[in-house]
């Protein structure tokens, strides 16, 4: 959607983004037949469907706004903000806007994701903590030692893209709880001298970081429903071996 206003051509997934996709569509898929061959009579599996449909339109709007807020930081070229011509400005405002959708999507899309592993495998995480976020049912899943291929699988993803995410979580809760997350730098500039300039914030080192963040979002999609699928097939493969033997 974004890349038609923006003039570009629609995107084609590929790479981690795509797999991605294709894991979340095969597992709505699998739902869906499930739906079909059974009454799912409490629902779960309509739900955990529209959860995970919801996690594909989620993907699809932070790969937008990442790739917008790529665009408009290409038209940005002052380093301070006193030397922006109107249009840099509106095209600084753009970018602001679509890298903090972006960062504040990278944290609002794991913690879904974490509900629908909490549901999806019965870890009950919220017994621990009511309000919980995707890293609680990681600390779930190595607590009850359940899974542990796929928790370590998550674990080693989350560690690798460590500090991008720690960046991405300061200026996050920057934005949330406190003021305006580009304002910071602003903040402390103005502590350094008064009356100075205002130098931009690093603009390529901040998309950067919601460039890792997407990037370890698909990574952690992928890993979450290529294992699902896996043990969805082998449980059918279990089920139907054992009413063979029954029939016999």
């Amino acid at each position: 959607m974004l890349r038609i206003l923006l003039g570009e051509p629609p995107r084609r997934n590929s790479g981690v983004l795509a797999e991605a996709m294709d894991n979340m569509a095969e597992v709505a898929s699998m739902l869906r037949k499930e739906m079909n061959a059974h009454e799912d009579h409490d629902h779960e599996f309509r739900k955990l469907e529209i959860w995970t449909r919801g996690l594909i339109s989620s993907l699809d709007e932070l790969e937008q706004s990442c790739f917008a807020a790529g665009f408009y930081r290409k038209l940005v070229v002052a380093g301070y903000m006193d030397d922006m011509s109107t249009q840099e400005q509106g095209d600084y405002a753009r970018y602001v806007y679509f890298y903090k959708n972006g960062f504040i999507r990278v944290f609002s899309l794991l913690d879904k994701l974490g509900t629908v592993l909490n549901s999806l495998y019965n870890l009950n995480t919220s017994q621990s903590k009511a309000h919980f976020s995707y890293f609680t049912v990681l600390r779930q899943f190595q607590l009850l030692k359940e899974h542990v291929p796929l928790s370590e699988e998550l674990e080693s993803i989350k560690d690798s893209y460590r500090e991008p995410l720690q960046n991405l979580r300061k200026r996050r809760n920057a934005e949330i709880h406190y003021m305006n997350a580009e304002m910071q730098d602003d903040l402390w500039q103005r502590h350094q001298g008064l009356h100075d300039k205002i130098r931009l914030e690093d603009l390529d080192s901040h998309l950067e970081d919601l460039k890792q963040g997407l990037e370890m979002v698909c990574k952690s999609l992928c890993a979450a429903f290529r294992y699902s699928n896996e043990q969805w097939h082998k449980n059918k493969a279990i089920t139907s071996k054992n009413a063979g033997t029954e029939s016999r």
